[in-house]
């Protein structure tokens, strides 16, 4: 199981839930990030088409989103409903209780690595994660490419620090962005070829970490290609323009002129 800080979920809650018995008037699911609870699907709240049989639309072990629609605490009664949640809402939920599930069984390796409890991993790591980064598995990623500065700025001990980079980087794969822009440069001093290789030169050193790729491509005068690979747009964009200000400030201090063309056309990112 998964786990969250609060034992029950609230009102308009997104959760993922298993079939565990099916009436004509309804069905129970078991809420799979909160342990043992409960809740009951109206047959009204299963889908929005008329329904002949409930079982041509739920069976017993299906998992699924659903909407909480309302909580008693003393009770422990809990309303939900799948009809509610959009099929974009669905995907989203299931690729996010996946990703729980993994950064779950990583916090367990990582507590390993020093004998400490999966509970005491939440407590030290995960949820301090959670707090940064929305969930977990987005911060170990986030710490995989950024290392330690990561977990030190939202205070995990320094005993986790070393392990969670290991296991992180050990087992976690980070998608890659990868686009391009274009530069137009142009210099009429009589050295100005090697004025605006001088600057592209320069320019491809303007990289906000190692784990960005820059590789510039001569395409027709005065039009070069940059194209840059990158953990997420945000740095990859922030490569991309910083690579081409550089170029085109250094040509411009010899007197010649430069364009940056993000989205100019030819381009693949």
């Amino acid at each position: 199981m998964v786990r969250k800080r609060q034992e029950i979920p609230s009102e308009n809650d997104l959760v993922i839930c298993t079939i565990t018995k099916v009436f004509s008037h309804g069905a129970f699911a078991k809420l799979d990030e909160y342990g043992d609870i409960e809740g009951f699907i109206h047959i009204s709240e299963v889908a929005s088409a008329w329904i002949k049989n409930i079982r041509d639309f739920v069976k017993e072990g299906q998992k699924t989103a659903a909407k909480v629609l309302a909580v008693d605490p003393v009770k422990g009664h809990i309303d939900i409903s799948i009809r509610r949640v959009g099929e974009a809402q669905r995907k989203n939920k299931m690729q996010e209780w996946k990703r729980s599930q993994k950064s779950e069984k990583l916090l367990e390796i990582i507590g390993k690595e020093i004998s400490k409890s999966l509970d005491e991993a939440y407590q030290e790591v995960g949820f301090r994660l959670e707090d940064k980064y929305k969930e977990v598995y987005a911060g170990l990623e986030e710490a995989s490419v950024q290392g330690e500065e990561v977990l030190k700025e939202i205070g995990v001990p320094e005993e986790w620090i070393a392990p969670t980079i290991k296991v992180a980087r050990e087992n976690i794969t980070i998608p890659l962005v990868d686009i391009v822009g274009h530069v137009d440069l142009r210099c009429p001093a009589p050295e100005g070829v090697e004025v605006i290789k001088g600057a592209l030169l320069q320019a491809k050193e303007e990289k906000p970490h190692g784990e960005v790729k820059l590789e510039i491509r001569y395409t027709k005068s005065p039009r070069f290609s940059i194209r840059v690979v990158a953990p997420d747009y945000k740095t990859a964009e922030g490569a991309l323009k910083a690579c081409a200000e550089k170029a085109i400030a250094l040509v411009e201090e010899k007197g010649g002129t430069g364009q940056f063309l993000r989205g100019a056309k030819g381009e693949k990112g």
